[in-house]
């Protein structure tokens, strides 16, 4: 599984970064965001791409994204 660190990314880089690694690896992936708009913005593209989406908070506004 692949690991994406979008923390302290403003978009559109954490979706440009999560876009690169699925190109790369392929699903799964993992992508760690700290706000609410590149949480939205990766669900929005992966969830468009064709591949399922889901997403933990984990507190502190953090967010894991596992796209699938």
């Amino acid at each position: 599984m692949t690991k994406v660190d979008a923390r302290g990314y403003a978009c559109p880089q954490p979706v440009i970064m999560t876009k690169k690694a699925l190109e790369k690896n392929g699903a799964p992936v993992t992508v760690l965001v700290d706000d609410n708009a590149p949480l939205e913005n990766v669900t929005r593209y992966a969830t468009n791409a064709g591949f399922k989406v889901s997403h933990k908070d984990l507190g502190g506004g953090e967010f894991e994204i596992s796209i699938k």
